[in-house]
């Protein structure tokens, strides 16, 4: 069989589940990775939370992936440079400057990351005919989250199966590192044999062009900006995850960090079933059920129900915080009730900003808005480790509460069109 006529399941769900691994490598488990070497919440929330930066700013590069190459020499290349990447940062575990090191190398897994993400988005939608697209939605959204599960959940347990069996979590993250980099190498060569060479696929047209791309660009951002109401839109954006970019900064410090210490003292492998396993599997139960509820009733009728079922279950954290129960099965169903209030609510997010970017510009508009939703996680994120460092588990999590009010108002400030995401009747 020709590559122009392989099914889209030889390469659909691999694809995505690649694009899922680096993000959560370098974003999420980083966190919990310098947690377990000792780097203070200070320091590992403030560098980790600068790594968003590329996919901030992914919107300023993205023209380059149309000016130059193929969409499928960008992803194949790309995916060599990120297993490349990821087997390295084994090498900077065990040094002393394992913070600085390993940060270098994540920030260029990063950007690597998060043009690989243009790239494939951008080639998925020349591969395969509109209505595969719409077929296999779900599909990548899957093999996606496959891949979350799979990092936050299974290698989070893995590393505290080596580590048991090592006394050392040097060994147990730099044997992960090895294994992901040549996993991700591995499925760099499969996509290199597998992915369709589409003749939409065409060579960029260069430096030729790059006037006319440069101009188009700054269309596409001075429509975004002229939008009605684009003040308000921008500050819902920023702050509607406002105390989630705090809270998950936190959470698994939160979970690892011994009693004395105000956390719950779990060991990596319990917080990778409880939190990387039923938490997750609960936060895409919510998505699902969010996502249901808006094509029932409508993103107008449905914003409050979700806001609500997106923050107030953040009170599970002060709980837990207040009364450290010793219970797995209570605490995974502590984090399985956040988290699917997180799914829950996340969904009015994803579908506000598909209604912010209606219009004839609607891609390039789409992707500023996950610009600016990127840099609301991010800024946060920064200040969360100090923050928690000077007042405690407790005060933290409460304080979390209180920072759910500027989303409150910001929800309260949207306008949406009556039935905008109901679904309607053939």
């Amino acid at each position: 069989m020709s590559t122009a006529q392989r099914s889209p399941w030889a390469w659909v769900p691999t694809l995505y589940f690649a694009q899922g691994i680096p993000y959560v490598m370098v974003v999420v488990l980083s966190t919990t990775i310098y947690k377990n070497l000792g780097i203070s919440n200070t320091e590992a929330a403030f560098f980790t939370s600068w790594i968003y930066l590329p996919w901030v700013i992914k919107p300023l590069w993205s023209p380059l992936v149309e000016l130059f190459g193929r969409k499928r020499q960008w992803v194949t290349v790309l995916q060599f440079l990120i297993g490349a990447a990821l087997a390295s940062v084994a090498l900077t575990i065990p040094v002393a400057q394992v913070l600085q090191w390993s940060l270098a190398i994540f920030w260029l897994i990063a950007f690597a990351s998060a043009s690989h993400d243009i790239a494939a988005d951008g080639y998925y939608m020349l591969a395969l005919p509109q209505h595969s697209q719409a077929a296999f939605v779900g599909v990548r959204s899957t093999a996606y989250r496959l891949a979350n599960i799979g990092c936050q959940g299974g290698l989070v347990y893995l590393s505290g199966f080596i580590e048991k069996r090592t006394g050392s979590f040097i060994t147990a993250w730099s044997a992960i590192f090895c294994v992901v980099g040549v996993v991700f190498l591995l499925l760099a060569l499969w996509h290199l044999k597998v992915l369709p060479r589409p003749d939409a696929d065409r060579q960029g047209p260069g430096r030729s062009a790059a006037h006319g791309f440069m101009a188009e660009f700054r269309e596409d951002f001075s429509s975004y900006f002229a939008k009605p109401g684009i003040v308000v839109t921008l500050a819902f954006l920023l702050l509607y995850r406002f105390p989630e970019a705090q809270l998950l900064k936190l959470a698994s410090p939160f979970l690892l960090d011994p009693v004395d210490k105000g956390g719950l003292g779990l060991s990596n492998q319990e917080v990778g079933f409880a939190y990387g396993t039923v938490g997750l599997i609960a936060l895409t139960v919510g998505g699902l059920v969010g996502g249901w509820i808006i094509s029932r009733i409508g993103l107008k009728k449905a914003l409050w129900p979700l806001v609500l079922a997106m923050h107030v279950p953040n009170v599970a954290f002060l709980l837990l915080a207040m009364t450290h129960p010793t219970s797995l099965a209570v605490i995974s169903a502590a984090l399985a009730v956040e988290q699917f209030g997180y799914g829950l609510g996340f969904t009015a997010y994803l579908m506000y900003m598909i209604h912010v970017a209606e219009g004839e510009k609607k891609t390039a508009h789409y992707a500023i808005c996950t610009g600016f939703m990127a840099l609301g996680m991010m800024i946060p994120g920064m200040w969360s480790g100090w923050l928690q460092d000077h007042i405690g588990y407790v005060p933290f999590f409460a304080w979390v509460l209180v920072a759910t009010l500027p989303s409150f108002i910001m929800a309260a400030l949207i306008k949406v069109p009556d039935d905008f995401g109901k679904k309607v009747d053939a």
